[in-house]
């Protein structure tokens, strides 16, 4: 499967979020469990969305 260069950025973050390599870290979303419900795959997003409010800087 071949990534984009974003993709493979993405990747690498997450995996050393998880302190793993990027090829045990794919593994691992692989072998995970199956999106029953739209529900699920919702609750899934919500954890790799950043929170929603910005930080603005004062001057």
């Amino acid at each position: 499967m071949r990534l984009t260069d974003e993709e493979k950025r993405i990747l690498a973050r997450r995996s050393r979020r998880a302190g793993m390599k990027k090829a045990t870290f794919v593994r691992q979303l692989i072998r995970g469990t199956p999106f029953d419900t739209a529900s699920d795959v919702l609750r899934d997003l919500e954890q790799h969305f950043g929170d929603d409010r910005l930080r603005i800087a004062r001057r």
